[in-house]
């Protein structure tokens, strides 16, 4: 595992954490790994990927991080609502991950789907997120 991508991972669940607007949404149920049963909605760090981003000189490395919601609320319009302060929390945020410096991170899209059941909707959120190792 890349020490910068656990770092970004880290700082995104602990901004996440703090939202009380997030929080007002779905309480407590922000996850890296969904407990089994768990109730709906609920938002969880996704799949992320990692690049090189250094130059000649400098260290840096690229980050694209997804946060996914998931919601049985009938209709997008939940996890829409729920996508929205994610994106609202995390767009040009002031994240401190341990030992990086964040030269910033921005909000990239969203993807909505129906799942096959019919009764889930998901909104994937993607961001993209420089980072540089501290001296």
């Amino acid at each position: 595992m890349s020490a910068s991508s656990w770092a970004l991972q880290q700082a995104i669940f602990a901004a996440l954490s703090a939202s009380t607007d997030l929080q007002a949404l779905i309480g407590a149920r922000l996850f890296d790994e969904v407990p089994r049963e768990s109730a709906f909605p609920y938002a969880v760090i996704g799949d992320d990927a990692e690049t090189n981003y250094g130059t000649a000189t400098e260290s840096g490395s690229q980050h694209i991080a997804a946060v996914d919601v998931w919601s049985r609320g009938g209709g997008h319009k939940e996890s829409k609502a729920i996508a929205d302060v994610v994106r609202a929390t995390l767009d040009e945020a002031a994240l401190s991950p341990s030992g990086q410096t964040l030269v910033g991170i921005r909000y990239q899209g969203t993807d909505f789907a129906r799942q096959t059941d019919g009764e889930t909707y998901r909104a994937t959120l993607h961001f993209r997120a420089v980072m540089e190792p501290n001296s």
